[in-house]
């Protein structure tokens, strides 16, 4: 969590080689494989958090809502009422 808030890219590596020695080694694995991703997370300005967010809220109220209304109540939650 530090390294991505400090952007200290140079600090991946190891941390990898020491997280394989440790109990979250499948962990480490997996951010070896996507390193690429990873780096660029670090690295660059954007993030798709907001969009995530959203998706999230919209698929929670889809869910409480499962059965029980149609497109227009979901719009009316969402959005607001016309």
């Amino acid at each position: 969590h530090a390294m991505i808030r400090k952007k200290a890219e140079m600090e991946l590596e190891p941390w990898i080689e020491e997280s394989k020695r440790s109990l979250i080694a499948s962990f480490a694995n997996g951010i070896a494989n996507y390193k690429g991703a990873v780096h660029a997370a670090i690295t660059q300005p954007w993030s798709n958090g907001q969009v995530e967010a959203q998706i999230t809220k919209l698929k929670l109220v889809k869910r409480q809502m499962y059965g029980r209304a149609k497109l227009d109540l979901l719009q009316a939650r969402l959005i607001g009422a016309p």
